[in-house]
């Protein structure tokens, strides 16, 4: 017997076999909303760049606001892919958001940009939905955050 405690091995990355189908899912919608928002902050760069936008400053502030939001997409996505479980209430809220968009999109005659918007955010929030929390938190649960009374 060694005297060492008897340590499990890091699991922080989920084997294949072991992530459910609705987690990989929601890895992929969000890494794929993550890949069209830096496509979109391409497009502010070269408008910036090749002098097509009227403003610099509202396209400078738009782009960057962009990314901060693809970076924020792929956060929750390689969370998703890692198995953790924070990422579920941002994803069922950022998908929740993207409806009225596409319905907007579908009244101003962006018909295929719509129905691609609102595809997306439907299978992002069954996806996400179809996700548990690995474990219950509870208010007995140390970890809840919940002060004792």
């Amino acid at each position: 017997m060694s005297d060492l405690p008897d340590r499990e091995p890091d699991r922080s990355v989920p084997l294949p076999g072991e992530r459910p189908p609705a987690v990989t899912v929601c890895a992929v919608v969000t890494g794929v909303e993550a890949l069209v928002l830096l496509g979109f902050v391409v497009f502010y760069v070269v408008e910036i760049v090749s002098g097509a936008s009227d403003n610099l400053v509202t396209a400078a502030t738009s782009g960057g606001l962009i990314l901060v939001f693809a970076v924020f997409f792929a956060a929750m996505s390689r969370a998703w892919w890692r198995g953790h479980d924070w990422p579920r209430t941002p994803t069922l809220l950022v998908n929740a958001l993207l409806l009225p968009v596409a319905w907007s999109l579908l009244q101003s005659d962006r018909g295929p940009v719509a129905v691609a918007t609102g595809a997306l955010a439907v299978v992002g929030i069954v996806a996400a939905l179809g996700t548990a929390p690995r474990r219950p938190v509870t208010s007995a649960d140390p970890d809840a955050g919940s002060r004792p009374e």
